[in-house]
């Protein structure tokens, strides 16, 4: 397990950079490294590890050799799930283990509870997970995790725009905004949307 590959995984902004050490058709174990750090955090620590597991450290947005998220744009902990999500995607993991050190233990935690289903066993080193309010429980799951499947499914599909005619445009603006008057919507429009040949 001394040898490793590196891995890409193409995300909106760039991709997010990996490496793995063991055989292709081990048991799937994905290592997240703590705060400022990177995949390297587990270089001395997955040779001394069984050697039937497959073993992915991936370097969060910003970190290690992934790209940089956009100047100005936060890295939150959700957008650490959104990543640890997108890699298990590309990966076509639907279930495996999580490893985290620190915060990535965090980010384990917080996957774990929002995809367990995706999650066989989560090791902690030198964390202590996602601690969340009992009574914030049920509506933070819904929300956060509702959030994370939209925008990975809107990357999925990243298709054209369609392209409508003005009044076709209007209408539709109209169909989704019932707050708003014709005429209302048909300024909001001179802004809100580009001419094209197609409409």
């Amino acid at each position: 397990l001394g040898m490793f590959s590196e891995l890409k995984f193409p995300v909106p902004w760039g991709h997010v950079a990996a490496k793995a050490w063991g055989p292709l058709e081990g048991y799937p174990v994905l290592c997240l490294h703590g705060w400022l750090d990177n995949a390297n955090t587990f270089d001395k620590l997955i040779p001394l590890l069984p050697r039937d597991c497959y073993y992915v450290a991936m370097d969060f947005s910003g970190h290690g050799l992934s790209s940089h998220r956009p100047a100005g744009s936060p890295y939150h902990f959700l957008d650490y799930v959104s990543d640890v999500r997108r890699v298990a995607a590309a990966l076509q993991w639907r279930r495996f283990t999580l490893m985290g050190h620190s915060m990535g233990g965090c980010v384990a935690g917080m996957f774990c509870f929002l995809y367990p289903e995706m999650v066989d066993k989560v090791i902690l080193l030198e964390s202590l997970g996602f601690l969340l309010a009992p009574e914030d429980t049920e509506a933070w799951l819904k929300s956060k995790r509702m959030v994370i499947d939209r925008l990975l499914s809107l990357e999925v599909k990243q298709q054209t725009p369609r392209a409508r005619s003005p009044e076709a445009a209007l209408q539709r603006l109209l169909e989704a905004n019932r707050h708003l008057t014709a005429e209302g919507a048909a300024i909001l429009l001179q802004r809100g949307a580009t001419e094209t040949p197609a409409g």
